[in-house]
């Protein structure tokens, strides 16, 4: 294996590439702070080895799956098990899984997810070979050998990985039994949930109902207006608080916020209880509830995350045939000057709220973000978010944001990440970025190197702690 190159991802100039060594240098052994990923907390709670390569790396990885299924490998030979019971079912042997996976290889150069499952082989696994067809069985049994000991244990794994903090993402009705579980074990960090309620939104999906059944049976409430689920979620936030979490998580395609009346509130309510509430009714809902969302941070503490752009389930036949969350959401175009308006209006200068904004409209960065973030106290710039957790990614966040809004206005690096072992492989390639990015600003005397040291730590670390309210 030609190995990692110590200066990979750095700038190819002498000087921007020594100052970014300097910078990594001073990260690279700073404790894990990852607020927001999507990791189930039952693998930590069970300690149980993980079973084989194929159900730890590829089949739950969705930039693995799209990236297969768009050059017409089928996700059922990647191990997806269909839901709508037509055949083929999916492959259950996972020594061919890798081995499908290995033959497509390639179609991962200059991807992060090449940079990401470099980093685990070598650093993670300890494997020497480059992954090839031909490489493929040998470097499966010896990822098999090494989980079947215990320091490849999930809670082995957390403490290697130097994680301070990890928090999961739960829907309100999730009885939280892991989270408890974890609370009195000696991990060396902490892992708390967070609190997302995005499928209670939906008044329009069809499984909405359902959901709000759940919440109720986990609040022991009947629930027969928009006053009684409120009334419900405040109490689960309350609990989720208890239990160590510091932030919410919404998800939306557009990111519209509007007070409503009471009288109209009730009205989308009634509706959606009658299965009757339309698409539009689901977007005036969402943009009342994202406002009582608000309301509710100020009076609880917990930090609100937003992510909208995303049309989720983008190809109806992979949803059909797999379910969701199978590689199919596709960015939006998507406003927020005047969608966030009313909700930073009411809340936006209140010091007692704090607002986490993630896009996927690279295009907004520069023109609505980074100004906005700029000038309302409450307001964060989310990490560069799924397709753009790249090396160019991180850099154009950077580029296009710094100037207007500084990195002390974003809210660092969050990882996003189903994927356990993926999450040092992620953090350290953010931290070569960002040590890339400050190490060319000395270069050209921006700022100084004494500067550059403290913000690459910020960035780092800091940050992240701060905005998520973890210190």
């Amino acid at each position: 294996m030609t190995g990692l190159r110590e200066d990979r991802y750095f700038d190819s100039e002498p000087t921007v590439r020594r100052n970014a060594r300097a910078l990594y240098d001073s990260t690279r052994a700073l404790p894990i702070v990852s607020p927001h990923g999507h990791v189930d907390a039952a693998v930590l709670a069970k300690n149980e080895a993980f079973t084989d390569p194929a159900s730890l790396i590829i089949t739950p990885d969705h930039y693995i799956l799209r990236m297969l299924y768009s050059r017409g490998v089928p996700l059922e030979s990647l191990g997806v098990a269909p839901i709508d019971g037509i055949p083929p079912p999916a492959e259950m042997d996972p020594r061919k899984i890798w081995q499908t996976f290995a033959d497509h290889w390639h179609l991962f150069r200059a991807t992060p997810t090449r940079a990401w499952l470099d980093y685990e082989l070598r650093e993670v696994f300890g494997i020497r070979d480059d992954l090839s067809s031909a490489s493929a069985p040998r470097i499966y049994d010896g990822i098999v050998e090494r989980l079947q000991s215990p320091e490849f244990r999930p809670r082995a794994l957390f403490r290697r990985f130097n994680i301070e903090v990890l928090a999961t993402t739960d829907a309100p009705s999730d009885t939280l039994e892991h989270h408890k579980a974890l609370r009195t074990e000696d991990l060396g960090g902490r892992v708390i949930p967070t609190f997302r309620p995005d499928t209670l939104f939906r008044i329009a999906a069809p499984g909405w109902a359902g959901e709000i059944d759940r919440l109720g049976r986990a609040t022991g409430a009947t629930i027969r207006s928009s006053a009684d689920m409120l009334k419900a979620l405040a109490r689960r936030r309350a609990e989720f608080k208890a239990m160590g979490a510091t932030a919410t998580d919404h998800a939306v395609i557009v990111p519209r916020t509007e007070r409503l009346p009471d009288a109209e509130a009730e009205r989308l309510f009634a509706n959606a209880l009658a299965g009757r509430a339309s698409d539009e009714d689901q977007g005036r809902f969402e943009a009342h509830l994202l406002m009582e969302m608000a309301r509710l941070s100020i009076e609880d503490g917990l930090v609100m995350q937003l992510h909208p752009g995303s049309l989720r389930n983008h190809n109806e036949l992979v949803h059909r045939r797999f379910g969701p969350d199978r590689g199919g959401d596709i960015p939006v175009a998507t406003e927020f000057t005047r969608n966030l308006r009313p909700l930073l209006k009411a809340y936006g200068n209140d010091p007692h709220f704090q607002l986490i904004v993630f896009t996927l409209d690279e295009s907004t960065y520069s023109r609505e973000l980074a100004p906005l973030a700029g000038h309302y106290p409450a307001m964060l710039l989310g990490a560069p978010w799924w397709f753009h957790d790249s090396v160019e990614g991180m850099m154009r966040f950077r580029q296009q944001t710094t100037e207007t809004a500084g990195i002390e206005n974003t809210a660092g690096f969050a990882d996003d990440t189903r994927a356990f072992c993926s999450i040092p492989a992620r953090h350290d390639l953010a931290r070569r970025v960002d040590a890339n990015y400050l190490g060319g600003l000395v270069a050209r005397h921006v700022i100084d190197m004494s500067d550059a040291l403290e913000m690459a730590r910020s960035l780092a670390y800091d940050l992240a702690k701060r905005a998520y309210r973890l210190t």
